[in-house]
Protein backbone atom coordinates (compact mmCIF):
# COMPACT_ATOMS: atom_id res chain seq x y z
CA UNK A 1 0.00 0.00 0.00
CA UNK A 2 1.37 3.40 -0.72
CA UNK A 3 -0.50 6.82 -0.20
CA UNK A 4 0.61 9.11 -1.37
CA UNK A 5 -2.44 9.96 -2.81
CA UNK A 6 -3.76 11.40 1.02
CA UNK A 7 -1.46 14.27 1.81
CA UNK A 8 -3.82 16.03 4.79
CA UNK A 9 -4.39 14.42 7.11
CA UNK A 10 -7.17 16.28 8.58
CA UNK A 11 -8.88 15.89 5.82
CA UNK A 12 -8.91 12.62 6.18
CA UNK A 13 -11.79 10.58 6.29
CA UNK A 14 -12.03 7.93 9.74
CA UNK A 15 -10.78 5.27 7.17
CA UNK A 16 -8.23 6.65 5.59
CA UNK A 17 -6.90 8.01 8.72
CA UNK A 18 -7.27 4.26 10.24
CA UNK A 19 -5.35 2.84 7.21
CA UNK A 20 -2.77 5.93 7.07
CA UNK A 21 -1.81 5.46 11.09
CA UNK A 22 -1.50 1.43 10.13
CA UNK A 23 0.59 1.76 7.50
CA UNK A 24 3.22 4.05 8.76
CA UNK A 25 3.20 2.30 12.19
CA UNK A 26 4.08 -0.59 10.12
CA UNK A 27 6.78 1.19 8.95
CA UNK A 28 8.16 2.90 11.99
CA UNK A 29 8.41 -1.06 13.21
CA UNK A 30 10.28 -1.98 10.06
CA UNK A 31 12.70 0.63 10.90
CA UNK A 32 13.28 -0.31 14.68
CA UNK A 33 13.84 -3.91 13.69
CA UNK A 34 15.98 -3.17 10.51
CA UNK A 35 18.36 -0.99 12.45
CA UNK A 36 19.29 -4.03 14.42
CA UNK A 37 19.74 -2.01 17.84
CA UNK A 38 17.49 -4.48 19.80
CA UNK A 39 16.87 -8.14 19.64
CA UNK A 40 14.55 -10.77 21.61
CA UNK A 41 12.07 -9.16 24.12
CA UNK A 42 13.86 -6.06 24.17
CA UNK A 43 13.04 -5.56 20.40
CA UNK A 44 9.40 -6.73 21.16
CA UNK A 45 9.19 -3.90 23.79
CA UNK A 46 11.42 -1.57 21.27
CA UNK A 47 8.62 -1.72 18.93
CA UNK A 48 5.91 -1.51 21.04
CA UNK A 49 6.77 1.70 22.60
CA UNK A 50 7.62 3.05 18.96
CA UNK A 51 4.51 2.50 17.25
CA UNK A 52 1.97 2.78 20.53
CA UNK A 53 4.12 6.38 20.71
CA UNK A 54 2.80 7.28 17.55
CA UNK A 55 -0.51 5.93 17.03
CA UNK A 56 -1.65 7.18 20.13
CA UNK A 57 -0.13 10.49 19.52
CA UNK A 58 -1.65 11.08 16.28
CA UNK A 59 -5.01 10.03 17.22
CA UNK A 60 -5.05 12.42 20.42
CA UNK A 61 -3.77 15.02 17.80
CA UNK A 62 -6.10 14.39 14.71
CA UNK A 63 -9.24 13.08 16.79
CA UNK A 64 -9.30 14.74 20.23
CA UNK A 65 -12.91 14.07 21.27
CA UNK A 66 -12.52 10.59 20.65
CA UNK A 67 -12.11 7.93 23.37
CA UNK A 68 -9.08 5.90 22.45
CA UNK A 69 -7.74 2.33 23.98
CA UNK A 70 -4.66 1.01 23.21
CA UNK A 71 -2.63 -2.72 24.76
CA UNK A 72 0.14 -0.41 25.53
CA UNK A 73 -0.97 2.73 27.66
CA UNK A 74 -2.61 2.89 30.64
CA UNK A 75 -6.72 2.30 30.38
CA UNK A 76 -9.06 4.72 31.76
CA UNK A 77 -12.67 5.59 32.65
CA UNK A 78 -12.34 8.25 30.08
CA UNK A 79 -13.44 6.33 26.96
CA UNK A 80 -16.08 4.57 28.37
CA UNK A 81 -18.71 7.76 28.12
CA UNK A 82 -17.65 7.88 24.55
CA UNK A 83 -19.72 7.24 21.55
CA UNK A 84 -16.69 6.75 19.53
CA UNK A 85 -13.59 4.89 20.57
CA UNK A 86 -10.47 4.49 18.95
CA UNK A 87 -9.25 0.64 19.57
CA UNK A 88 -5.39 0.08 18.56
CA UNK A 89 -2.69 -2.50 18.96
CA UNK A 90 0.65 -1.57 17.97
CA UNK A 91 2.05 -5.08 17.58
CA UNK A 92 -0.16 -8.27 16.92
CA UNK A 93 2.33 -11.01 17.58
CA UNK A 94 5.35 -9.23 19.26
CA UNK A 95 7.02 -12.97 18.77
CA UNK A 96 6.38 -13.55 15.10
CA UNK A 97 7.40 -9.49 14.19
CA UNK A 98 10.72 -10.26 16.59
CA UNK A 99 11.27 -13.14 14.77
CA UNK A 100 11.02 -11.27 11.21
CA UNK A 101 8.06 -13.27 10.17
CA UNK A 102 5.38 -11.94 7.98
CA UNK A 103 2.35 -13.43 10.71
CA UNK A 104 2.07 -10.44 12.39
CA UNK A 105 0.09 -7.58 12.34
CA UNK A 106 -0.68 -3.61 13.15
CA UNK A 107 -4.50 -2.74 14.31
CA UNK A 108 -5.94 0.72 13.98
CA UNK A 109 -10.21 0.32 14.36
CA UNK A 110 -12.85 2.60 15.66
CA UNK A 111 -15.97 1.32 17.50
CA UNK A 112 -18.67 2.91 17.74
CA UNK A 113 -21.45 2.61 19.53
CA UNK A 114 -19.55 -0.65 20.65
CA UNK A 115 -19.74 -2.18 16.87
CA UNK A 116 -16.43 -2.50 14.83
CA UNK A 117 -17.17 -0.31 12.71
CA UNK A 118 -14.05 0.88 10.64
CA UNK A 119 -10.81 -0.23 10.52
CA UNK A 120 -7.60 -1.25 9.11
CA UNK A 121 -4.97 -4.22 9.51
CA UNK A 122 -1.92 -3.65 8.60
CA UNK A 123 0.52 -6.62 7.27
CA UNK A 124 3.88 -4.67 7.15
CA UNK A 125 5.97 -8.20 6.22
CA UNK A 126 3.46 -8.82 3.21
CA UNK A 127 3.67 -5.13 2.74
CA UNK A 128 -0.50 -5.39 2.74
CA UNK A 129 -3.14 -3.18 4.07
CA UNK A 130 -6.17 -4.30 4.49
CA UNK A 131 -9.27 -1.76 5.20
CA UNK A 132 -12.71 -1.28 5.74
CA UNK A 133 -13.64 1.53 2.94
CA UNK A 134 -11.50 -0.40 0.10
CA UNK A 135 -12.90 -4.08 0.35
CA UNK A 136 -10.89 -6.27 -1.93
CA UNK A 137 -12.15 -9.49 -3.89
CA UNK A 138 -12.25 -12.61 -1.73
CA UNK A 139 -11.56 -15.43 -3.80
CA UNK A 140 -12.78 -18.92 -3.29
CA UNK A 141 -13.25 -21.17 -0.31
CA UNK A 142 -11.30 -24.45 -0.92
CA UNK A 143 -13.01 -27.41 -0.60
CA UNK A 144 -11.63 -28.54 2.18
CA UNK A 145 -12.41 -26.15 5.18
CA UNK A 146 -8.91 -24.44 6.45
CA UNK A 147 -8.69 -23.38 10.09
CA UNK A 148 -5.88 -21.01 11.26
CA UNK A 149 -5.16 -21.44 14.85
CA UNK A 150 -2.27 -21.04 17.04
CA UNK A 151 0.97 -22.12 15.66
CA UNK A 152 2.33 -22.92 19.49
CA UNK A 153 -0.75 -23.70 20.72
CA UNK A 154 -3.49 -24.36 18.68
CA UNK A 155 -7.00 -24.65 20.94
CA UNK A 156 -8.83 -28.05 21.43
CA UNK A 157 -12.26 -26.26 20.38
CA UNK A 158 -10.42 -25.73 17.16
CA UNK A 159 -8.86 -28.89 16.72
CA UNK A 160 -12.67 -30.75 17.44
CA UNK A 161 -14.27 -28.42 15.41
CA UNK A 162 -11.79 -29.08 12.59
CA UNK A 163 -12.20 -32.49 12.89
CA UNK A 164 -15.83 -32.92 12.88
CA UNK A 165 -15.84 -30.88 9.40
CA UNK A 166 -13.53 -32.44 7.96
CA UNK A 167 -11.01 -29.30 7.92
CA UNK A 168 -7.49 -28.78 7.66
CA UNK A 169 -5.26 -27.08 10.80
CA UNK A 170 -3.53 -24.22 9.49
CA UNK A 171 -0.91 -22.90 12.17
CA UNK A 172 -0.49 -18.98 12.17
CA UNK A 173 0.65 -16.34 14.40
CA UNK A 174 -1.33 -13.18 15.35
CA UNK A 175 -5.32 -13.16 15.59
CA UNK A 176 -4.88 -10.42 13.13
CA UNK A 177 -3.06 -12.50 10.56
CA UNK A 178 -5.47 -15.12 11.22
CA UNK A 179 -8.22 -13.20 10.30
CA UNK A 180 -6.75 -11.63 7.41
CA UNK A 181 -5.93 -15.18 5.79
CA UNK A 182 -9.99 -15.60 6.28
CA UNK A 183 -10.31 -12.40 3.97
CA UNK A 184 -7.35 -12.87 1.81
CA UNK A 185 -8.52 -16.58 1.30
CA UNK A 186 -5.92 -18.16 2.74
CA UNK A 187 -8.68 -19.85 5.02
CA UNK A 188 -12.17 -20.05 5.21
CA UNK A 189 -12.68 -19.89 9.48
CA UNK A 190 -10.77 -18.55 12.38
CA UNK A 191 -11.69 -20.26 15.61
CA UNK A 192 -10.29 -18.65 18.69
CA UNK A 193 -11.67 -19.84 22.18
CA UNK A 194 -8.15 -19.05 23.83
CA UNK A 195 -9.36 -15.50 25.54
CA UNK A 196 -7.96 -12.20 23.88
CA UNK A 197 -8.79 -8.44 24.62
CA UNK A 198 -10.80 -5.76 22.52
CA UNK A 199 -7.29 -4.70 20.67
CA UNK A 200 -6.85 -8.43 19.63
CA UNK A 201 -10.20 -8.28 17.49
CA UNK A 202 -11.48 -5.06 16.82
CA UNK A 203 -9.53 -3.98 13.35
CA UNK A 204 -9.73 -7.36 12.47
CA UNK A 205 -13.29 -7.78 12.43
CA UNK A 206 -14.76 -4.25 11.13
CA UNK A 207 -11.84 -5.37 8.37
CA UNK A 208 -13.82 -8.90 7.76
CA UNK A 209 -17.28 -7.52 7.92
CA UNK A 210 -16.56 -4.87 5.34
CA UNK A 211 -15.47 -8.19 3.18
CA UNK A 212 -18.82 -9.99 4.32
CA UNK A 213 -17.75 -12.35 6.59
CA UNK A 214 -19.06 -13.72 9.78
CA UNK A 215 -17.98 -12.40 12.98
CA UNK A 216 -19.21 -13.28 16.21
CA UNK A 217 -18.84 -14.65 19.73
CA UNK A 218 -18.78 -18.46 19.52
CA UNK A 219 -22.13 -19.17 21.01
CA UNK A 220 -23.27 -16.72 17.83
CA UNK A 221 -23.81 -13.07 19.99
CA UNK A 222 -22.08 -9.87 18.36
CA UNK A 223 -18.61 -9.14 19.68
CA UNK A 224 -19.19 -5.99 21.65
CA UNK A 225 -16.34 -3.28 22.18
CA UNK A 226 -15.37 -0.14 24.62
CA UNK A 227 -16.73 -2.08 27.22
CA UNK A 228 -15.34 -1.33 31.12
CA UNK A 229 -13.41 -5.22 30.57
CA UNK A 230 -11.63 -5.40 28.03
CA UNK A 231 -11.39 -9.03 28.25
CA UNK A 232 -12.91 -11.22 24.93
CA UNK A 233 -13.00 -14.83 25.51
CA UNK A 234 -13.71 -16.19 22.18
CA UNK A 235 -14.83 -15.53 18.59
CA UNK A 236 -15.38 -16.80 15.51
CA UNK A 237 -14.57 -15.02 12.14
CA UNK A 238 -15.17 -17.32 8.74
CA UNK A 239 -17.48 -17.28 5.60
CA UNK A 240 -20.76 -16.91 5.87
CA UNK A 241 -21.37 -20.07 4.66
CA UNK A 242 -19.43 -22.13 7.00
CA UNK A 243 -20.90 -19.74 10.13
CA UNK A 244 -24.12 -21.98 11.16
CA UNK A 245 -22.48 -25.59 10.78
CA UNK A 246 -19.20 -24.04 13.21
CA UNK A 247 -21.17 -22.40 15.48
CA UNK A 248 -23.46 -25.81 16.00
CA UNK A 249 -20.08 -27.76 16.58
CA UNK A 250 -18.70 -25.93 19.18
CA UNK A 251 -22.42 -25.94 20.82
CA UNK A 252 -22.12 -29.50 21.57
CA UNK A 253 -18.71 -29.19 22.85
Amino acid sequence: MTDSSITDTAAMTDAELAAHLAFHAGKILLQVRDAQVFEGKSLGKAGDETANQFLVHSLRHLRPDDGLLSEESKDTDERLGKTRTWIVDPVDGTREYGEARTDWAVHVALSIDGKPEIGAVALPGMDAVMRTDAPQSVPEAAATPRLVVSRTRPAKEAIAVSEAIGGELVGMGSAGAKAMAVVRGDAEIYLHTGGQFEWDSCAPAAVALAHGMHCSRVDGSPLIYNQRDTYMPDLLICRPEWAERVLAEVAKL
